[in-house]
């Protein structure tokens, strides 16, 4: 059984919606998983964002003006005036429920309510869509399975347990349609798994039902060697291993979500990233392998702080490095790149909610340094301590911009430098043209 993940562009018209079918092989058994029609979650964020506000005029135009373009999304996609009124039903529904919500005292709670109002649009839409043209499907609400524990860690054999279930119920059902990005917690109540979060969910059906593939399916030819946006001449890599996809991910490659590829790692469930605008394109396969001797790809993570801790009390001196580390777990808040002198330590952050406290705190060791607006390069390959010359290619590309911090060593297939975020275009370029 397979797992197929549709990124909001996607679905983003009721023309690209039709057109899945074109992918989906409705004689074949898999689970399809959808995100909210592009557009739509950050709109419901605005909507969450009045309501914080007690902005309730601003919080009602902004329902009105969402729901005019699902009232036109849907007379595009139904012909038949059955479906249609049955979608108007669930929009009327959903759109009821945001408005409800200004009678209520706003808390998280309803704010996680409204951004999950997109995938469930998205998905009944789409139900009932199929049900238009005759093809049968079961929607598997995404809410009767997935769910996280108080740390807000995916429950992989809570989802097997209680997604088995419903899938053995329909034994002669080939499609299945459900949610990304939205979970319950462990408090039973309605949550997310983050912005992306929907590439996290097909990674972890995949794991809970031991999928044989999992396919993430957006609006670019896989992950490319470079960020196309800003490089001329990038391409899409054929191959990479799960620790390589994960180092791209977590440092800027938007195609992925970070945390994706960990749970089908886990269980060696292989994961293509494909275009559903080319879906003849080969795309990049993601599993345990990769192909050896070859600098992959490189990706840029934006807005980073730096902050450099310099005191004599360091040399020789042991449990000083844990004592700067417990300062950052006090607060919740995970460290990027770090490196170390004798007597200084570097390292970066990209959350600085609490970076004032973090700040204050760090000044008991000694002299604190904070440098706001950088950005981390890292470029991904085959890096083991046996092989010759890449780390110096690297250096070599850069050797006319300015460099912060450079990371090497600590794993196979990452190095990584801090550059200031206005030479980080520079910086892109002159690593593509040098190494590829």
């Amino acid at each position: 059984m397979k797992v197929l993940k549709f990124g909001g562009t996607s679905v983003g018209s009721p023309e690209r919606m039709k057109k899945l079918l074109n992918i989906i092989d409705a004689n074949q058994r898999q689970i399809v998983v959808l995100s909210a029609v592009s557009g739509t979650t950050n709109s419901l964020v605005e909507i969450g964002q009045a309501y914080l506000y007690s902005d309730k005029s601003k919080s009602a135009d902004l329902i009105a003006a969402l729901k005019d373009k699902y009232e036109l999304f849907i007379k595009e996609l139904y012909s038949n005036n059955t479906y249609y009124k049955q979608a108007k039903e669930v929009i009327d529904y959903h759109f009821g429920l945001l408005n409800q919500l200004s009678n209520d005292l706003f808390t998280p709670i309803e704010d996680k309510i409204i951004l999950a109002q997109g995938e469930l649009l998205s998905t009944t839409l789409y139900h009932i869509y199929l049900k238009e043209i005759g093809v049968s499907s079961v929607l598997l609400p995404a809410l009767d399975f997935m769910k996280v524990d108080e740390d807000h860690e995916p429950m992989v054999d809570y989802i097997t347990e209680n997604l088995t279930p419903l899938l053995i119920k329909h034994p002669d059902t080939k499609l299945f349609i459900t949610q990304g990005y939205i979970c319950r917690n462990a408090f039973g109540e309605i949550d997310n798994l983050r912005r992306g979060g929907s590439d996290y969910t097909a990674s972890l059906i995949g794991a809970a039902i031991r999928s044989e593939e999992v396919q993430i399916w957006t609006d670019i030819d896989g992950m490319h060697n470079n960020d196309p946006r800003v490089v001329k001449g990038t391409k899409p890599i054929s191959r990479l291993s799960f620790d390589e996809a994960a180092e791209l991910a977590y440092f800027g490659a938007k195609i992925l979500h970070p945390q994706s590829v960990f749970p089908a790692r886990k269980y060696k469930i292989p994961v293509r990233l494909l275009n559903t605008m080319d879906p003849q394109a080969e795309g990049t396969l993601i599993t345990t392998e990769s192909e050896k001797d070859q600098i992959k790809s490189i990706a840029a993570k934006d807005d980073i702080t730096a902050i450099k801790i310099q005191s004599s009390r360091m040399l020789l001196a042991y449990g000083f490095l844990r004592r700067v580390f417990e300062v950052f777990e006090r607060y919740k808040t995970s460290i990027d790149m770090i490196t170390t002198s004798e007597v200084a330590v570097s390292v970066t952050v990209d959350d600085t909610s609490k970076l004032g406290d973090i700040t204050k705190e760090l000044q008991g060791f000694g002299t604190v340094e904070v440098d706001v607006n950088h950005t981390i390069i890292c470029v991904v390959g085959d890096f083991a301590a046996d092989k010759h010359g890449y780390a110096a290619r690297v250096l070599e590309a850069v050797k006319h911009i300015p460099v912060r911090m450079i990371s090497y060593g600590g794993s196979d297939h990452n190095l990584s430098l801090l550059v200031k975020t206005e030479d980080k275009v520079e910086t892109l370029r002159s690593l593509h043209s040098r190494l590829f």
